[in-house]
C-alpha cells in the first residue's frame, strides 16, 4: 500500500473545534465557524474540521421546509467570512452544512474549503439515519478522500463511524486519517470518545478525529469532547466542554510509519470493504 500511497513527507498540525451555533442561521453560525479558522490557525493548525450541520445546526425540518434558504454550496456568498479566514491563515477546513443536488436531492453534508478558501469537494454522508431518511435527505453514494501536503484523508459524518467499513473503505484508499463531524449526545460522545474511534484508530492504523457539537441543537444536545487519537488509539487532545474549543494535534508520518510497522493490519491481502466510488477532493 506504501507504493501506490505513500506515506506524507512532513508533519501535518489538525484541529478538531466545537461551539454552540444558531439555529438556520448560516450567517451567524459562518462568522463562528471563521472565528474558529482563527483560533486553529493560532495553535499552528493547517487543517480544522467542524460537526456536522454546524452551519445550520442539526435542524432537519427548518432545512427541508424552506431549502433555498436553508440549505448551500460553492457559490453561496454567506461562506465568504469561511473563504477569507482560511485564504488568511492558509488554513483548510471542513465544515458539516445540508446541500441540495440540482434535481432537488438533499444531503447532510461536508464541505472542504483548500488553503485558498475554494470549495475543493463536497461529501455526503453516506450512512443516513433512519429519521434523516424520513425527513427527506438521501444518503451519499460515494466516499470522499481529500489530500493536503501529501496526507490522505478519508470524510466521515456521525452515524457513518459506527460502521466499521467505512473507516476500512478509506484506509484501503490509502488515507492516512479519518475525520468525522458529528453530533454525539453525552452519553454517546462517552462511547465513541472511550472506545469507537480509538478502536477505529487501531483497525486501520490511522489518526482518527472527532468534531462534535458542544450544544443544543434541533432537539438534541452534543456532548463535545471533539478530539484526536493517534494511529494505535492513543488519545493525543480533548476540547472537553470547551465553547468554543479546540483540540489540536501534529500528525506524524514517523509515528504512522512505526504504527503500521507494529501492527501491520493493512497488509493482508483478504482486506476487503464494500466497494463503493470514491472521488478525490485533490491538493488542498
Amino acid at each position: 500500500m506504501d507504493d501506490q500511497f505513500p506515506l506524507p513527507a512532513a508533519p501535518l498540525t489538525v484541529a478538531a473545534g466545537q461551539a454552540a451555533c444558531v439555529p438556520l442561521d448560516l450567517v451567524a453560525n459562518a462568522a463562528t465557524a471563521a472565528d474558529l479558522v482563527h483560533r486553529a490557525a493560532d495553535r499552528g493548525a493547517e487543517l480544522l474540521v467542524l460537526p456536522e450541520l454546524f452551519l445550520t445546526g442539526y435542524e432537519l425540518s427548518g432545512i427541508t421546509a424552506d431549502p433555498d434558504r436553508h440549505t448551500t454550496g460553492a457559490a453561496d456568498p454567506r461562506l465568504d467570512p469561511l473563504r477569507d479566514a482560511c485564504a488568511a491563515h492558509c488554513t483548510a477546513l471542513v465544515v458539516g452544512a445540508p446541500t441540495r443536488t440540482e434535481d432537488g436531492t438533499l444531503h447532510i453534508s461536508a464541505l472542504v474549503l483548500d488553503r485558498d478558501g475554494n470549495v475543493a469537494a463536497t461529501y455526503d454522508k453516506q450512512h443516513a439515519t433512519p429519521s434523516e431518511r424520513a425527513a427527506g435527505f438521501a444518503p451519499g453514494s460515494r466516499g470522499t478522500t481529500l489530500v493536503l501536503d501529501g496526507w490522505r484523508f478519508g470524510l466521515s459524518i456521525c452515524w457513518d463511524s459506527s460502521f466499521p467499513e467505512h473507516a476500512r473503505a478509506a484506509a484501503l484508499d490509502g488515507c492516512h486519517g479519518y475525520l468525522t463531524g458529528a453530533l454525539f449526545s453525552p452519553e454517546f460522545s462517552a462511547k465513541a470518545n472511550g472506545f469507537l474511534f480509538p478502536a477505529r484508530a487501531m483497525d486501520n492504523t490511522s489518526y482518527t478525529l472527532l468534531a462534535n457539537h458542544s450544544g443544543a441543537s434541533g432537539g438534541y444536545v452534543g456532548g463535545g469532547h471533539s478530539a484526536i487519537w493517534g494511529p494505535l488509539g492513543e488519545l493525543l487532545d480533548d476540547a472537553g466542554v470547551a465553547d468554543p474549543g479546540l483540540a489540536v494535534a501534529e500528525f506524524d508520518p514517523e509515528a504512522l510509519r512505526a504504527a503500521r510497522t507494529a501492527e501491520p493490519v493493512l497488509v493482508d491481502p483478504t482486506l476487503t470493504a464494500p466497494v463503493r466510488p470514491r472521488i478525490v477532493g485533490g491538493a488542498l
